[in-house]
C-alpha cells in the first residue's frame, strides 16, 4: 500500500456557483491543523483490502422484513469475518435527486408497490432511522469503514420511467427529451453545465456529510458516464465544461474539509471513474488535475468496461499520491455449458491477483451482493491467493459492439483510447486465412515462484474456436501443441516457464482452409439440447422468462411483465454487410410475440412472429398467416440495404432498400421471446446461420487456469 502524507489543500474561501476557490498549500497551514492532518493520514493508511459497493437494493427490493435486521440480512450480515474492510453504501434510487435516506433537499423514496413492496425506508424512518443510518451503525459496531456513495448521473430512469420529481419539474436541465434522444447516454440524464444541477447535487452531498457519521463520500461517475448535453449529442466536453466540473469538485472538497473540521474528523473523498485519462477528459472529468490538486483520496477504475492494464491506474496513483482500487464488476458474459466461468471463485481470485500484481492498493467489488461467497475470504491478501486455483480471461467485462460495455455508447469515439482487446463469445476474433492477431492476458500468479515454494501448479490454456484444425496458437513466442480437443474447446497444457507473472502474449494464426469463399453454416437443432456456447442468453427468471426442452422443440417463453422479462439465444456470426447472409429457423408459434433478429454489423431487423402474421419490427412490412398451425421454415436473407423473407420456400416479404436500421456494431443472430412488458412463446426446432465468404476462422474465448492439486 502506498504510504501517503497529506498532499491535500486547505480551501479558505468558496465562491458560489462553482467559482474558482482560493487554495493554500498544506505547508502553509497553521500548527493547530497538524492533528487533523495526522488523523487524515491515519484514515488513509488504515487496512482497506476490499471495498464492497452496496447499491442500496437491500433496503428497497430484497429486505426480509421492515426492520434494520431485515434490511441487513440479505447482503451485509456475514461480511464481518471476510476481507471486506469498507462498505460504500449507495442510497441513490436510479435517478437524479431521489434517495432512500431521510432527506430534506432530495426526494425520499417511499414507494412500496410492485417490485418495491419490500421497501423498508418508510418503516425505518418511522422508527427514527433510515437505510443509510442503519448501515453506518452496523459498520461502527463491526469496526468497518463506511462511505456514502452517490451516483452522479444515474440513467436507470430512462428504462423504467421513474424520473424524480425534480427532473419532472425541470426538463430544461436534461440532455434530451422523449422525442429528442441523444446518441450517447440517455435523454433523462442531467447537464452539469447548468448551475442549478450543480447546486442541487452539492446540496445533496453536503446534507449527507452534515447528517451522517460517514468516513467518506464516493462520487460514482460510472453511473453513468454522461455529464453534459455536449457529450450526449456527440461532441467531447469543452475546455469550459471541464473547468466547470473541476470547480465543482473543488467546491465539494472545500465543503468536506469544512464539515470535517467542524466535527473533528476528516471526510475522505472517493471517486469511481473510467481508467483512462483521455476518455475521462473527453467526458468532462480532468482526472489528473483532480488527483494532483488533492481533490480526491481514493480512485476506483473500471466499470462496464476497462480501458487499460491495471498498471496504468496504479502508476497514475503513485505519481499523485492517491490510492487506486481495481473495480471488479460482475461479468455479463453468459456462456452455457462453458468449461470455464467468469462468475466463479476462481475468476474473482484471478482478477484480484492480477490487480495486486500490477500494484493496485486494493480491490473494489461492484454488483456483488452475496456476503457468503468464499472468495470474500481470499481476494484481499496476495499471500492467501498465491496457492489457490484461478481462472484468468482475456476479457471479463466490456464489448466491442453497441451497449453499456462499449465506451462509444457514452462518449463519441471513446473506444479510441482502449488499450485492451475484447475477446468474448459474443465478440469473437474473426481471422481470414494467413491472418494473425495477438491478445494479452495478465497473470497474477508466478508459477516459477510457486514451484520454489514447493507447490505444483498445473497451468492450462483454453481456447474456444471454430475450425480447430486450421488454428495455430502461440504463447510468448512459443507454439502450443498437442491440445486436448473437446469441441468447441482446445485445452493446451503449458510447460514450466512458459507462463509468467504480468503480461503474456497469445497469438492466433488462421491457416488456409478449404471453402473460405463458400463460407460456413452454423446449425442448432433441438436434438442438440439447449444451445451451448458460443450461443449466449440473457437472464432467465423462473416462471417468467425461460427455455425448456419439449418433445416438439425448445419452448422459449416470456410469461412475465417485469422489466427484463424476455429471453433470447444469441450467436456472433460476424457477417459481412456487403455479402449475402442467410438465417433460417423452424418455428411453431404458441402465443404472443417472438422474434428472429438478424444483424450484420451495419443494419439490424427483427422478424416478429405473431399468431396471425409475421412482420419486420422496424419497418412494418407484414405478411398474414397462421403461425400456430404447424412448424414453418422462416428464411431471412440480408445484403446491403435489402432484406427478403421466405416462408416454407416462398418469398412473402421483399424488403428491397428496407434493411437500414443501424446495428450500432451488433453482428449476430438471435431467437427468442418478446420484450418487456409484452408476452410471447414459441417452439423452436432448428436454427441455421450462413454468412458466405465472411466467417474465416473464429476464436470465441481465451482463458488460462492455474490449479494447485490437493496433495495426496
Amino acid at each position: 500500500m502506498k504510504h501517503l502524507t497529506w498532499f491535500g489543500i486547505l480551501f479558505l474561501s468558496v465562491c458560489l456557483a462553482g467559482a474558482l476557490i482560493t487554495m493554500i498549500p498544506a505547508s502553509a497551514q497553521v500548527p493547530g491543523d497538524d492533528a487533523f492532518e495526522q488523523q487524515r493520514t491515519e484514515m488513509l493508511q488504515r487496512q482497506r483490502r476490499v471495498i464492497l459497493n452496496n447499491d442500496g437494493g437491500d433496503a428497497v427490493v430484497v429486505a426480509k422484513e421492515p426492520t434494520p435486521q431485515g434490511m441487513l440480512e440479505p447482503r451485509t450480515i456475514g461480511l464481518e469475518d471476510t476481507h471486506v474492510d469498507t462498505i460504500f453504501y449507495c442510497t441513490n434510487r436510479g435517478t437524479f435527486a431521489r434517495h432512500s435516506h431521510n432527506t430534506e433537499v432530495s426526494e425520499t423514496f417511499m414507494t412500496t408497490e410492485g417490485r418495491y413492496s419490500p421497501n423498508v425506508t418508510p418503516a425505518l424512518i418511522e422508527m427514527g432511522t433510515d437505510p443509510l443510518q442503519v448501515m453506518v451503525d452496523w459498520c461502527r459496531e463491526n469496526d468497518m469503514e463506511i462511505f456514502w456513495s452517490e451516483r452522479m448521473n444515474d440513467r436507470h430512469d430512462a428504462g423504467n420511467g421513474m424520473l424524480s420529481q425534480w427532473k419532472l419539474d425541470h426538463p430544461e436541465y436534461l440532455v434530451g427529451s422523449p422525442d429528442e434522444r441523444p446518441p450517447h447516454g440517455a435523454w433523462t440524464q442531467v447537464d452539469y453545465a447548468e448551475q442549478a444541477v450543480r447546486d442541487k447535487m452539492f446540496a445533496i452531498i453536503e446534507e449527507v456529510c452534515r447528517n451522517y457519521d460517514v468516513d467518506g463520500i464516493e462520487m460514482d461517475f460510472f453511473r453513468h458516464l454522461c455529464l453534459f448535453r455536449t457529450t450526449a449529442w456527440g461532441e467531447h466536453a469543452t475546455d469550459e465544461e471541464v473547468e466547470i466540473m473541476t470547480n465543482f469538485i473543488r467546491r465539494i472538497r472545500a465543503m468536506t474539509e469544512e464539515v470535517g473540521r467542524e466535527r473533528g474528523k476528516p471526510i475522505l473523498v472517493a471517486m469511481r471513474v473510467t481508467d483512462s485519462v483521455p476518455l475521462a477528459l473527453a467526458a468532462g472529468i480532468d482526472l489528473e488535475t483532480w488527483m494532483s490538486e488533492g481533490l480526491v483520496d481514493i480512485v476506483t477504475g473500471s466499470g462496464y468496461f476497462r480501458m487499460n492494464p491495471w498498471s496504468y491506474l496504479a502508476e497514475l496513483g503513485d505519481r499523485h499520491g492517491v490510492l487506486t482500487y481495481a473495480g471488479l464488476s460482475e461479468s455479463r458474459v453468459r456462456v452455457d455449458g462453458s468449461v470455464v466461468s467468469r462468475r466463479g471463485d476462481e475468476a474473482y481470485r484471478a482478477r484480484a491477483a492480477e490487480a495486486w500484481q500490477a500494484g493496485m492498493d486494493g480491490i473494489y467489488l461492484f454488483n456483488m451482493f452475496n456476503p457468503n461467497k468464499q472468495f470474500l475470504h481470499e481476494i484481499g491478501d496476495p499471500e492467501v491467493l498465491a496457492g489457490l486455483d484461478k481462472t484468468y480471461f482475456a476479457t471479463v467485462r466490456g464489448q466491442s459492439s453497441g451497449g453499456y460495455g462499449n465506451p462509444d455508447y457514452w462518449v463519441a469515439d471513446g473506444s479510441q483510447w482502449r488499450n485492451l482487446p475484447i475477446l468474448t463469445p459474443i465478440d469473437p476474433l474473426s481471422l481470414q486465412a494467413g491472418e494473425s492477431t495477438s491478445i494479452p492476458v495478465y497473470i497474477g500468479d508466478d508459477p516459477a515462484a510457486a514451484r520454489e515454494r514447493g507447490l505444483e501448479p498445473e497451468v492450462t490454456c483454453h481456447v474456444m474456436n471454430a475450425g480447430a484444425a486450421d488454428l495455430t496458437v502461440s504463447l510468448n513466442g512459443e507454439t502450443l501443441s498437442d491440445p486436448d480437443e473437446d469441441a468447441p474447446w482446445l485445452h493446451f497444457p503449458l510447460a514450466d516457464g512458459l507462463l509468467r507473472a504480468g503480461e503474456n502474449i497469445f497469438e492466433f494464426t488462421a491457416l488456409a482452409r478449404a471453402g473460405d469463399e463458400e463460407g460456413g453454416t452454423i446449425e442448432w437443432t433441438v436434438e442438440d439440447g439447449m444451445p451451448r456456447s458460443p450461443w449466449q442468453h440473457g437472464r432467465m427468471r423462473e416462471g417468467a422468462a425461460f427455455a425448456e426442452l419439449q418433445d416438439e422443440g425448445l419452448l422459449i417463453a416470456d410469461r412475465g411483465e417485469e422489466q427484463g422479462d424476455y429471453i433470447y439465444f444469441r450467436y456472433p456470426w460476424e457477417a459481412d454487410a456487403d455479402r449475402l447472409a442467410v438465417a433460417e429457423a423452424e418455428v411453431k408459434v404458441v402465443d404472443g410475440w417472438s422474434n428472429f433478429t438478424i444483424s450484420n454489423g451495419a443494419s439490424t431487423e427483427r422478424l416478429a412472429l405473431r399468431p396471425d402474421h409475421i412482420s419486420t419490427h422496424f419497418t412494418g412490412l407484414r405478411y398474414d398467416m397462421d403461425t400456430t398451425d404447424d412448424f414453418h421454415t422462416y428464411r431471412v436473407e440480408v445484403q446491403g440495404e435489402d432484406i427478403r423473407i421466405y416462408v416454407d420456400g416462398e418469398l412473402v416479404i421483399d424488403g428491397e432498400g428496407e434493411y437500414t436500421r443501424e446495428a450500432k456494431g451488433r453482428n449476430d443472430a438471435a431467437f427468442g421471446a418478446s420484450n418487456s412488458p409484452s408476452l410471447g412463446e414459441a417452439l423452436w426446432r432448428r436454427v441455421s446461420l450462413t454468412s458466405p465468404g465472411t466467417r474465416g476462422l473464429q476464436v470465441y474465448d481465451l482463458a488460462v487456469t492455474v490449479e494447485f492439486p490437493d496433495e495426496e
